[in-house]
């Protein structure tokens, strides 16, 4: 009979050893669908807060844009152009002149338009207008003036760089 206390005990220790087992494997799978929850929450707060800091980096990091054939530009028209990230037109005037502006609105940050015809920059979304030689902003909602660049005519290209 020495061997039936065993076998008892052994049986217990089997059934105690399987419940944690299965309460281990509970546990853990509870814990990686909460992890993988928390992934799917986490990232898209972490994108949403992280993109200006990197849009800012991306701006910062741009000191020119070089046009390369915009000095064939016509007197009285202007070019789309990118500056970094954000977009910006460069002016040729009527007199000869060249002027880089920023073409992002100061109001909600809608893309403006050159229009030679009537000597204004003018922002479709809410009215606002600018002078197309200083970026000043004449009229409408806009607060601030568009920003400005430096232009220089080089070889058969324009250099346009922050003022």
């Amino acid at each position: 009979m020495p061997d039936v206390p065993a076998t008892e005990h052994t049986l217990e220790q089997t059934e105690v050893t399987t419940d944690a087992t299965r309460r281990t494997f509970v546990a853990l799978g509870i814990g990686a669908l909460g992890a993988c929850y928390a992934g799917l929450i986490g990232y898209p707060v972490y994108q949403y807060l992280a993109t200006p800091a990197r849009k800012a980096a991306a701006q910062g990091a741009v000191t020119q844009a070089v046009l390369d054939g915009a000095d064939k530009l016509p007197p009285g028209s202007s070019l789309m152009f990118k500056f970094g990230t954000t977009p910006a037109m460069l002016i040729h005037h009527t007199d000869g002149s060249w002027v880089a502006l920023g073409a992002v609105c100061t109001h909600l940050a809608c893309t403006v338009s050159y229009e030679p015809e009537q000597s204004r920059i003018y922002c479709a979304c809410h009215g606002g207008v600018y002078d197309p030689k200083t970026g000043q902003n004449v009229a409408g909602p806009p607060p601030k003036p568009l920003t400005r660049y430096s232009v220089e005519v080089q070889d058969g290209r324009i250099v346009v760089t922050k003022a």
